[in-house]
């Protein structure tokens, strides 16, 4: 409200500013008209003459009257160059007076629109504080980096920036960062579970050897972990075994509060392995996808049978399959890739690598 009043008093001062000079006319009218004023020196004269018996009385009369007359007339000269020169004179006031009303007020308010909106917050627009405000967190993540480059024994420091870099979709810095803080900070069970999550998500969703590793210490230490639970399960749903899965999905689900963020993925991976589950909880099981998930990965595998690709693409599908828990498929892709890549050096390492870390032994050649 404040800036509307200084805004107001501003824009009355321009006006009175550009109006002011026009408005000299006015007390230029209030002034003695010469023409009166030599007609009364006249005037005086004639008396003064009458007085010393210079003029007669009549003679007097007649010399007033000439005079008058003469005023007459010069008023007349002046009432008409008035109208004909004053007029336009004064319609050009009257526009100067309505632009200066009208445009003034305009333009303040087309000043303020760009510089003072109300789209702008102590001084600064919206978007500009939202981008000094990414500029700002990666400031952060900057002296924080500098700060473990110096001290990188400061296993705190690790263990603030690893779900950071997941948070800037730095997945295998948030690895290397985890990795530290357990190397600084001792293993933990939550930190362990981390560490894991973190390494899983580095391989699209595959439990690799070295994080189903460290979930197995987070159990150890702490057999309540769920998301260690849960990755195990998954690992044994991996590797081909299914029963171990559905037995370890169902403890966990058993051993969880009801409104526990991961319950409904735990129903969700029972039922599509076909674990029985009461109509409760098939009615509060959210659908993910998977039926979508395993039509896209079907149509990569009938892209690559027809048309080949690169190394990277059948590993995706090796991968894609392990994650479904459709290891004689992920085999059968690990076969397939060896034969489209037999001369591609680089890229048959590439699908043994994957073939490793998936645990695929019976597709080696």
């Amino acid at each position: 409200m404040v800036i509307w009043i200084i805004l107001l008093t501003m824009t009355a001062a321009a006006v009175m500013a550009v109006l002011w000079p026009l408005s000299r006319h006015h007390g230029q009218n209030r002034q003695v008209d010469p023409n009166t004023q030599f007609y009364r020196s006249q005037l005086a004269e004639i008396e003064r003459d009458q007085e010393k018996g210079a003029l007669l009385p009549s003679e007097a009369e007649a010399a007033k009257a000439e005079a008058a007359r003469r005023l007459l007339r010069a008023n007349g000269q002046q009432d008409a160059g008035f109208v004909a020169v004053g007029e336009p004179a004064l319609r050009r006031r009257r526009a100067a007076s309505a632009l200066a009303l009208s445009v003034v007020p305009i333009l303040a308010i087309a000043i303020y629109g760009a510089y003072g909106s109300p789209h702008f917050q102590g001084g600064a627009p919206i978007a500009i504080k939202q981008e000094a405000a990414k500029l700002d967190f990666a400031a952060a993540v900057g002296q924080i980096e500098a700060h473990l480059a110096s001290n990188p024994e400061d296993g705190r420091g690790w263990e603030v920036l690893a779900p950071v870099y997941l948070r800037m979709g730095r997945v295998d810095d948030a690895v290397k960062a985890y990795g530290s803080a357990i190397r600084y900070l001792g293993p933990e069970a939550g930190r362990l579970a981390n560490y894991g999550e973190a390494m899983v998500l580095a391989k699209d969703g595959v439990v690799s050897a070295e994080a189903q590793a460290a979930f197995e210490q987070a159990v150890a230490l702490d057999k309540s972990s769920a998301k260690a639970r849960f990755y195990l399960a998954r690992a044994a749903e991996q590797d081909g075994q299914i029963e171990k899965a559905k037995s370890a999905y169902s403890d966990l689900l058993s051993t969880s509060p009801a409104d526990a963020p991961w319950v409904p993925v735990v129903r969700e991976q029972l039922s599509r392995l076909g674990a029985p589950q009461s109509d409760a909880a098939e009615a509060g099981a959210p659908r993910i996808g998977s039926d979508d998930i395993a039509r896209m990965v079907s149509g990569l595998a009938a892209r690559l049978e027809a048309q080949g690709g690169s190394a990277e693409e059948w590993a995706r599908l090796m991968r894609s399959y392990a994650v479904l828990g459709q290891r004689d498929k992920a085999a059968a892709a690990a076969k397939q890739a060896r034969q489209a890549l037999a001369k591609d050096e680089a890229g048959l390492k590439t699908i043994e690598m994957m073939a490793r870390e998936l645990k695929l032994t019976d597709a080696e050649p």
